[in-house]
C-alpha cells in the first residue's frame, strides 16, 4: 500500500483561500487556526498523512513543530523559508511506497519539488479537494441517519410498495 503524503504551504494558502484571506485581514493567528482546523480534518477523512509548513518570519520563536489533532505543525527556524523547510521535508519523505504531494500555488516551489519526486498542488486544487471532502463527509452522515431510521416503507420490498402506491392512486 502507498502511503500519501501532503505537505502544504500554510501562508501560501492562506494568501489563496478567500475565506482565510479575509481572516488574515482580521487576524492572522485566526486565519492559521482555521487553516489547521480544515487540514486536520482533511487529513482524517482522505487518509493521507498531511504536514503544515509556516514560515516563522511571521511569528516569534523560531523552529517549532508541535501536534495538533494529529496534524503536524512546523515553524520554519531562524533565517530559514518555508520553501526550505517543504524541500527538506520532500527529501525526508520520497521514497518507496510514499506519494508525496506539496500544496503550493508558488511555481518556482513547484517546480523544485517536482524535480525532487514530489508531485505540486496548485491552492485552488486542494481547496476544491477539501469541499469535496466535506461534502463526501455529509453525504455519508445521511446515509448513516437514513439507514438508522427504521420506517415502514425501509421493509417493504420494492413489489410490495409498487403495488400499495398504485392502489393509493385507484388503479
Amino acid at each position: 500500500m502507498i502511503q500519501e503524503i501532503l505537505i502544504v504551504d500554510g501562508y501560501n494558502i492562506i494568501g489563496a483561500w478567500p475565506e482565510l484571506q479575509k481572516l488574515k485581514e482580521i487576524r492572522l493567528e485566526e486565519a492559521r487556526d482555521r487553516l489547521i482546523q480544515i487540514m486536520a480534518e482533511y487529513q482524517s477523512f482522505s487518509g493521507m498523512k498531511v504536514m503544515l509548513v509556516f514560515d516563522a518570519y511571521y511569528v516569534p520563536g523560531h523552529g517549532r513543530q508541535y501536534l495538533q489533532s494529529k496534524l503536524p505543525v512546523y515553524f520554519t527556524k531562524e533565517k530559514e523559508t518555508a520553501d526550505e523547510l517543504i524541500e527538506r521535508l520532500v527529501t525526508t519523505h520520497v521514497g518507496r511506497r510514499k506519494q508525496v504531494y506539496v500544496a503550493t500555488s508558488d511555481m518556482t516551489e513547484q517546480h523544485v519539488i517536482f524535480g525532487k519526486g514530489a508531485f505540486r498542488v496548485p491552492a485552488g486544487e486542494l481547496l476544491i479537494k477539501v469541499r469535496q471532502a466535506r461534502q463526501e463527509v455529509r453525504r455519508k452522515i445521511r446515509e448513516e441517519t437514513e439507514v438508522r431510521r427504521n420506517t415502514f416503507d425501509n421493509a417493504l420490498s420494492d413489489e410490495l410498495r409498487k403495488r400499495l402506491e398504485e392502489w393509493r392512486r385507484g388503479r
